[in-house]
């Protein structure tokens, strides 16, 4: 069973830009969300993935990605996943042992900024960067399945 171990956070200033190794333009969408699981095309530096992630709460869930062909990932996201589908960038940044993934939101989620860091375990410590805020790991608002339906503009 794939399992994802994710902590999510608010930034609380720009302290990462300088740090970013490399950034990715994304688009998502999501063919179903629901309480139970979510299933989601992404096309990502031209590359496309297929993933059924659970619909738990919390920084542990089950998550199953498989790679696509990019142009059925596009002909996905344009002829069957729901709208609005989901615009960002995603930077990566190397603070510590960890590598972060900030993801910069474009479209109806215009504004927000959140950073993740994976983790092997539930209880593996991990050093905060100074840019770090709000722990937002358990607000669903900020789960990707649910900014497709409730953009952070919209709040």
């Amino acid at each position: 069973m794939g399992i994802e171990i994710e902590h999510k956070f608010l930034i609380r200033n720009d302290g990462w830009r300088q740090q970013a190794e490399r950034s990715v333009r994304m688009r998502q969408g999501y063919l179903t969300s629901d309480a139970r699981c979510s299933v989601r095309v992404r096309l990502a530096g031209g590359r496309g993935f297929l993933n059924i992630k659970s619909g738990t709460l919390g920084i542990q869930r089950s998550e199953y990605e498989y790679p696509i062909p990019a142009a059925e990932a596009e002909e996905i996201l344009d002829a069957l996943c729901e709208k609005p589908l989901l615009e960002k960038t995603r930077h990566f940044v190397r603070h510590g042992q960890h590598l972060w993934e900030i993801d910069e939101f474009a479209g109806d989620n215009a504004g927000l900024i959140v950073a993740e860091v994976e983790l092997r375990r539930p209880d593996e410590p991990f050093a905060r960067p100074d840019w770090l805020g709000e722990d937002v790991s358990h607000d669903i608002r900020y789960y990707n399945s649910q900014l497709a339906r409730h953009p952070y503009t919209t709040w």
